[in-house]
């Protein structure tokens, strides 16, 4: 990350900053940043936090660039190949924390958060761009409007197959008619493509 040691430290340990890459918009998050990154985190020196099950994140670097490690608790080997919630999730999670180390948006994030199930390839298919790969089941693109979007599914993303689809659009700074625009035009998209499909904007429910 083009980010120091410091404030990539300040980036996973304040609450405040953890908001603006950590999860989306609902009702609970703050509740949830705080359970999981102060009331569950253990800090360790230097720039460890560690939880219960054995699993950590660290931050290594200097002062002009920084690399984060979330690294898995002790359990049984497994397939490599076989999808695994916690471990796409922080893949995700660190996608949009060095899109916001990184690129300094400005302003404070708004979220359209959209699930369903469709085939992998499609759902590249709803932003253009050159997209970026983390593993074979994450990818994201920054749009023309500067606005990160980043894609998780329970298929690797280039199965034909139809499988379920996470896609959390991170806005930073748009106004409210702005980003009332955004989600009904990502919304008619979604609806369109995924089956079963639901979209969470905002501090909606």
């Amino acid at each position: 990350m083009a980010a120091g040691r410091d404030e990539v430290w300040d980036a996973v340990t304040q609450p405040p900053i953890i908001r603006q890459w950590f999860g989306w918009d609902y009702d609970g998050l703050d509740d949830e940043i705080k359970h999981i990154f102060v009331n569950e985190a253990t800090f360790l020196a230097p720039e460890r936090m560690s939880w219960a099950d054995g699993s950590y994140l660290e931050v290594a670097g200097d002062d002009k660039r920084s690399t984060v490690r979330a690294v898995r608790g002790e359990h049984p080997a497994r397939d490599p190949e076989r999808y695994d919630a916690i471990e796409e999730g922080w893949k995700a999670f660190l996608v949009r924390l060095r899109h916001l180390l990184d690129k300094s948006p400005k302003g404070l994030r708004r979220t359209i958060y959209l699930t369903g199930t469709a085939a992998g390839r499609k759902a590249l298919g709803l932003a253009t761009g050159d997209w970026s790969k983390v593993g074979t089941r994450v990818a994201w693109v920054v749009d023309r409007a500067g606005h990160l979007i980043v894609v998780s599914a329970q298929l690797p993303l280039d199965n034909p197959g139809a499988g379920h689809i996470e896609v959390i659009l991170s806005t930073f700074g748009a106004t409210d008619a702005a980003f009332d625009a955004y989600r009904e035009s990502w919304s008619r998209r979604w609806t369109r493509l995924a089956k079963d499909a639901t979209v969470t904007a905002g501090m909606d429910s």
